[in-house]
């Protein structure tokens, strides 16, 4: 099996009627799915998504995948092709259209319709080129064939790309739920026909590598979500994914069912839903539906609430009902249904959110007590049945952290295929296709791309470090007056402390330091006010953290006398 090692280089040239294959994200990470597909001078890009920050990563919106290695070239991208329309597969493209906002963007009704209003956000009119399951489409030397794939959101999409290099078939996120509430299964028969034809390169969806078996059926959870509108006492507030339109649907049919009326809460969820039912992927019976204001009216054991927030996420609607900071207040006898997954890392905030719904009053159903939430991700058994099924030449896991990946190709060496014909790579490592056989042969930037509200890129590590120290740290600012003749302080500095424990002298024993700083520098003949900072500022540092074993910010400001 191919690993990929910290020395790869940039890689050599692609030999005529090679395949190159570069994910520029989605591997080693859980989002900002990205992977650009070169053969004879053109570039297919298959998903542009963001991924969602951690806590070491204060202040930042979300992280896109660096176009860098591809900047030069963008004339040269012949499509888009999106999968399906998740965030962490189409955030990316408004940032993307914006370096050359004419590239065709492919994909499904329910994705182009997605993408289409959050290009209205960015005020980009994009070039949409809508497909289904079963078209055949040519961009440039790549011939593009799309297969039905089941997700956590209808109308996704598998690709098989015909090139000169051979066949790739790029599954998207999937699963084969055999029973699905649309009736529009993952096209097995497809995949089956693609590999009678011989598929040189397949690329799997490695999220639930890990778990055994096969992912339970979306409609195996409509008995608890029954349960919930048959028991509940007053109000039933659901959250979920605002793009979970199955899920969202099963909701819908409990509550007519049970005679009540909804409301959606929350930008997204009002604005998705509203986007699904006029492209008739969510089936609303007339008047089931109604404006929040006109649902305070109504008893409270006749009305269901669908709002966002199922990851904690502070200012969605949950969270702020639990910190009593939204209009509908929880009360005792309401219930809350969470319908949903807990993405790694949101533990926490998910928690917090129970425990605070609970105090007033209300009781909370989650996947941890019920069975309300299936994956959207194919398990183990599923993943093996594919490989059995197109027993493909080649395979490069894709969409996972490194031990999905790496549980993705074990599965794939287990049904027999050759470990040495199995690549993982990373975000950035160069996997090409020549001949039949796939080889690592280097490695381009594919660094962590910050977007912090206006500004794209400008975040850096060096300011998300000095973010940390400020949290956990403090910060000083030390004025200091020096007479530039001298080289010796014109007044006492003035030490202003901000988020740092200290009694109110403490910063004079300080200025000793001070003194010698700036007695060696006017000894070493530098006058320069920024390099004065510069040794002032490592100087202090020292001795902040002799003397309180803290590292508190410093920033020093000198003033000529």
């Amino acid at each position: 099996m191919s690993h990929p090692h910290p020395e790869l280089q940039k890689p050599p040239a692609l030999p005529q009627n090679g395949l190159r294959v570069i994910g520029l994200g989605g591997l080693g990470e859980i989002g900002r799915n990205m992977t650009v597909f070169e053969h004879n001078g053109s570039l297919l890009i298959v998903d542009c998504g963001v991924l969602f920050p951690e806590e070491h990563q204060p202040g930042v919106d979300v992280i896109l995948p660096d176009f860098s290695s591809i900047r030069d070239r963008l004339d040269k991208v012949v499509a888009l092709v999106l999968t399906h329309g998740h965030e962490d597969h189409i955030g990316g493209v408004p940032y993307l259209l914006k370096e050359r906002p004419d590239i065709p963007v492919v994909g499904s009704r329910l994705t182009l319709a997605l993408i289409e209003a959050k290009l209205k956000e960015h005020r980009i009119r994009p070039k949409l080129v809508e497909v289904k399951e079963g078209d055949r489409s040519k961009f440039g030397p790549f011939d593009c064939e799309f297969l039905a794939v089941n997700h956590s959101i209808p109308d996704g999409l598998a690709v098989g790309i015909r090139t000169g290099a051979g066949l790739v078939l790029h599954t998207g996120d999937f699963k084969m739920d055999q029973f699905p509430l649309d009736k529009r299964i993952t096209d097995l028969r497809g995949f089956a026909r693609l590999g009678e034809e011989g598929v040189d390169l397949f690329l799997t969806d490695s999220t639930n590598a890990e778990v055994p078996g096969f992912t339970t059926s979306e409609k195996d959870l409509s008995p608890a979500i029954d349960q919930v509108f048959r028991t509940a006492p007053r109000r039933i507030i659901v959250s979920s994914f605002a793009s979970h339109v199955h899920r969202i649907q099963q909701v819908l049919d409990a509550a007519a069912e049970h005679k009540r009326k909804v409301a959606f809460v929350g930008r997204s969820m009002v604005r998705n839903m509203g986007i699904a039912e006029q492209l008739g992927y969510l089936n609303v019976p007339q008047g089931l539906v109604v404006p929040l204001d006109q649902l305070e009216r109504l008893p409270a054991n006749k009305v269901a609430l669908v709002c966002t927030g199922s990851q904690g996420e502070p200012m969605a609607a949950l969270s702020r009902m639990a910190a009593r900071d939204h209009k509908i207040r929880i009360g005792k006898g309401d219930t809350v249904l969470m319908a949903s997954s807990v993405i790694p890392g949101n533990e926490n905030a998910i928690s917090g959110v129970i425990n605070g719904l609970t105090r007033w009053g209300a009781n909370v159903v989650h996947k941890g007590n019920a069975k309300v939430h299936v994956s959207g991700h194919a398990s183990a058994g599923e993943l093996v049945y594919c490989y059995n099924l197109v027993q493909p030449k080649n395979v490069m896991p894709v969409h996972g952290e490194w031990r999905h990946l790496q549980a993705n190709a074990d599965l794939a060496i287990s049904t027999g295929i050759d470990p040495a014909r199995v690549v993982i790579a990373e975000d950035g490592v160069v996997v090409d296709l020549v001949k039949g056989k796939v080889k690592i042969t280097g490695k381009v930037p594919a660094g962590n791309i910050y977007v912090d509200a206006q500004t794209v890129g400008g975040v850096t590590e060096s300011i998300l470090k000095d973010r940390r120290t400020l949290a956990e740290e403090g910060v000083v600012t030390v004025l200091a007056i020096v007479d530039a003749d001298t080289g010796k302080l014109a007044d006492p500095p003035d030490f202003l402390v901000r988020g740092f424990v200290h009694q109110e002298n403490d910063f004079d024993k300080a200025i000793p330091v001070i003194e010698r700083t700036l007695a060696h520098a006017a000894k070493e003949g530098i006058g320069d006010t920024l390099q004065l900072e510069q040794l002032l500022s490592r100087d202090i540092s020292r001795w902040a953290h002799k003397t309180f074993r803290r590292s508190p910010l410093i920033i020093p400001i000198v003033i000529d006398a």
